[in-house]
């Protein structure tokens, strides 16, 4: 599932201004940069005005070129050359009331300058978890800036805009606190071992993710295990816990021998990655388990994330497809987790949750 957000789950400290207009740059036009501008050309998009798009080598900042739907594709081989300062200029002599700057990409350099954008007064919305996610300083750097400055929606950072941070933060607000944390936050690595049985090498179903767009082109960013670990400390972090990425206990799954060659050295030995999975698959087997990439915080802050045999009856056990689970304990739901459940991966969603949080400031 995944629903357009209220106004009250892009994080804020003060109202804004009357809207006369908002106006977006967008920064990233890959997989889900092109399906945001996509979803600027329907009706639920028509307060927005899009005043700016770049990627990572050019730019577009006039209005004909903009209104192209083509405009995507001409950005591979046309437009200015990249000039963040004449974006923000484009965002700033639009005459809007609302000014947004929206990352789509996964650039560490771009996300350190969210605090920055918003401390100037500038509303960021971004599915890029580098800064949040990130060094403990990045995160305390952001959290200043959203109570001095502009409003940050941060949906599409976890769970592909499923309604996870939004409602931790709802809890927070009625007083409750979160206690544990469990559940599948990959939607690549859901897809992956919801799908594999033995019955073909574990490399195959990589393969086939990887065509169907659920992984990052390089897919140890998926397997490495550190995506779902950043999604864990915004979620901890959220939740009031104050934790480093030095205090998560990250597995990989890629060999060691694998970690540091080339893109195309990896993906053309991706069948080193068969003998081990298939092992542990068979081991978990015999005793009735599956094998399922969790992520996991106990009361006490100490975080995990890796490949855990669950017997068939857990529920994560039971995801379908590309389905994130998200497992919250907390004071008030005790006895039994509040769940949050639903796709997680996928450029149509996570455009979804970017418009979202877009709609919500103005």
């Amino acid at each position: 599932m995944s629903a357009v957000l209220a106004e009250a789950d892009v994080r804020t400290s003060k109202p804004a201004a009357a809207a006369s207009g908002t106006a977006i740059v967008l920064l990233g036009t890959g997989v889900v940069g092109g399906a945001l501008l996509k979803l600027l050309n329907t009706p639920a998009a028509a307060s927005l005005r899009l005043v700016a798009a770049a990627n990572s080598r050019r730019q577009q900042t006039d209005p004909h070129q903009l209104a192209d739907r083509a405009l995507r594709e001409k950005l591979k081989s046309h437009g200015e050359p990249r000039d963040d300062a004449a974006l923000l200029r484009a965002l700033d002599g639009s005459g809007a009331a609302v000014k947004v700057i929206i990352d789509a990409t996964a650039n560490a350099s771009l996300a350190a300058r969210h605090a920055d954008w918003l401390a100037r007064g500038y509303h960021v919305v971004t599915a890029n978890k580098a800064l949040a996610g990130g060094e403990l300083p990045g995160w305390r750097a952001l959290q200043a800036a959203i109570t001095e400055g502009g409003r940050y929606g941060d949906s599409a950072t976890v769970g592909a805009g499923l309604p996870v941070l939004s409602t931790l933060r709802r809890l927070r607000r009625c007083g409750d606190a979160l206690l544990t944390l469990e559940g599948v936050f990959s939607g690549s690595l859901s897809y992956l071992f919801n799908q594999y049985d033995g019955s073909q090498p574990f490399s195959a179903l990589l393969r086939e993710a990887r065509k169907l767009g659920y992984t990052e082109p390089d897919p140890r960013s998926d397997l490495s295990g550190e995506d779902v670990a950043r999604k864990l400390l915004i979620i901890a972090r959220n939740a009031g816990f104050a934790l480093g990425p030095d205090e998560v206990d990250v597995e990989s799954l890629v060999p060691e021998a694998l970690r540091n060659v080339d893109t195309d050295t990896f993906l053309a030995r991706l069948e080193e990655l068969d003998e081990p999975l298939a092992r542990r698959h068979a081991e978990a087997k015999a005793r009735g388990g599956v094998l399922r990439f969790l992520a996991r915080l106990n009361q006490r802050g100490k975080a995990r994330v890796g490949l855990v045999e669950v017997p068939a009856t857990h529920p994560a056990a039971r995801l379908y497809g590309t389905d994130n689970q998200f497992a919250l304990t907390t004071t008030r739901y005790h006895s039994q987790p509040l769940v949050i459940q639903g796709p997680g991966a996928g450029p149509e969603v996570t455009a979804q949750a970017l418009l979202g949080d877009v709609l919500a400031l103005a």
